[in-house]
C-alpha cells in the first residue's frame, strides 16, 4: 500500500491487540468492584417471582461454582481471557441459559441501524455545516442561519431524547415514544422496514442533533486553517469554479481529521446510546448493556463491553492504514 512500511503496519497491529487486552482487562476489573454478588442478586428475583426457593443458600453456592465465580480472581481471570479470544462469551448470568452471543445477536442489529444512520447524518450535515461556515464564499445570510443548527450541542442525549418524547410523543403524537417496532412481522417487508424507521425517528433525532455540533465546530476551525493555504491560492488564479475548490480542494483537505475522530468517537457514541435506546426501550444493545449493569450480569457486560472495544479499535486500525490513500502528502515511508 503506498505510503505504508512493513514496521508501521506491525506497531499498528500490535498497538490494537494491546488496546484490546487492556481495555478486556478494565471490563474485566470494573463489574467486579460494584457491590452485591450477580449469582444471590439472581436467586433473590426468582424468590420475588416464585415467592420462595428451598435450599437457597445451596442453589447459590452451586451457581456461583457453575458460573467459576469461586474460583481465585487470576485464575478467573485467566478463563475470562482464553474465553475472549476464542470470542466465547459464556452464558448469561440472569437469562441462564442463554449464551450472551445470543443475547447480543438479537439486539445487534437494531444498534448497527440506529447509529449507523445517526452517525452518518451527524458526520455529513455536522461537515457541511461547519465547511460552510469556514469558508469566506459562504453568503452572510447563511452564516447566520446555520449556526441555529447547533444549538442542540449542548444538551446530553438522553436529555434531548425526553424533550423529543414529550413534545412529539405526548404533545403532538406524531411518533412512538417506545419500543424498535409495532404490531407488524419482522421480515423484510416494507411494512415492517417502514415501522421501524417510524418508531426510530426519535431515537436518530436525538443523536444527530447532539453530536452534529461538534462535528461542525471541528470543521469549522480546520476550514479556517487551511483558508490561505497555497493549493487553493492556484486554484483560484486558475479560474477552477468556486464549487469544485470548495469540495474538492477545501473540503477533501480539511476533512481528513475528522475521519480519525469519527473512528474515535464511535465507543462514545455508542455508550450515550445506552440511555437514549433506555429511554426509548429500543431493543438494541444498549439497552441489554443497561440490564446487564442493573442485573449484575457479568458476562453480559463483558460481552457488549469487548463488541464496543473491539469495533472502535478495528475501526482506528483500518482508518490509520488507509490515510496515504486518502491523502498522497501523508506517508509513514522514512525520507
Amino acid at each position: 500500500m503506498r505510503g505504508l512500511t512493513a514496521g508501521y503496519v506491525v506497531r499498528r497491529v500490535l498497538m490494537f491487540f494491546l488496546t484490546v487486552w487492556l481495555g478486556t482487562t478494565i471490563i474485566f476489573i470494573i463489574p467486579r468492584l460494584a457491590p452485591g454478588d450477580p449469582v444471590a442478586a439472581m436467586v433473590s428475583r426468582m424468590i420475588n417471582q416464585s415467592g420462595y426457593i428451598e435450599n437457597s443458600a445451596e442453589l447459590i453456592e452451586a451457581w456461583r461454582k457453575k458460573f467459576g465465580l469461586d474460583a481465585p480472581m487470576y485464575i478467573q481471570y485467566a478463563r475470562y481471557l482464553w474465553n475472549m479470544l476464542r470470542f466465547d462469551m459464556g452464558y448469561s448470568l440472569s437469562q441462564f441459559p442463554q449464551p450472551v452471543i445470543a443475547t447480543l445477536r438479537r439486539g445487534l442489529p437494531w444498534t448497527i441501524g440506529l447509529l449507523s444512520i445517526a452517525v452518518i447524518l451527524s458526520f455529513l450535515f455536522g461537515n457541511t455545516t461547519g465547511a460552510l461556515l469556514g469558508w469566506r464564499k459562504t453568503p452572510a445570510w447563511l452564516k447566520r442561519i446555520l449556526p441555529l443548527s447547533l444549538s442542540f450541542t449542548s444538551i446530553p442525549f438522553f436529555m434531548l431524547g425526553i424533550i423529543l418524547i414529550y413534545v412529539f410523543a405526548f404533545g403532538l403524537r406524531w411518533f412512538p415514544f417506545s419500543k424498535g417496532y409495532s404490531d407488524s412481522v419482522p421480515g423484510l417487508n416494507w411494512q415492517f422496514i417502514i415501522d421501524v424507521i417510524y418508531h426510530g425517528t426519535l431515537p436518530a433525532l436525538a443523536i444527530v442533533l447532539t453530536s452534529m455540533g461538534g462535528w461542525a465546530l471541528g470543521m469549522r476551525g480546520m476550514m479556517i486553517s487551511i483558508d490561505s493555504e497555497d493549493f487553493l491560492i492556484l486554484a483560484q488564479a486558475k479560474g477552477l469554479p468556486m464549487r469544485r475548490i470548495f469540495m474538492w480542494y477545501a473540503v477533501r483537505n480539511a476533512v481528513l481529521p475528522q475521519f480519525t475522530a469519527l473512528a474515535l468517537s464511535l465507543g462514545g457514541i455508542v455508550g450515550g446510546s445506552i440511555l437514549v435506546e433506555y429511554i426509548f426501550a429500543y431493543p438494541g444493545i444498549g439497552y441489554v448493556f443497561y440490564q446487564g449493569i442493573v442485573n449484575l450480569d457479568y458476562t453480559v457486560i463483558q460481552g457488549v463491553a469487548f463488541l464496543l472495544i473491539m469495533a472502535t479499535s478495528t475501526t482506528v486500525l483500518i482508518i490509520d492504514l488507509i490515510y496515504p490513500l486518502i491523502d498522497p502528502r501523508i506517508t509513514y515511508q522514512k525520507k
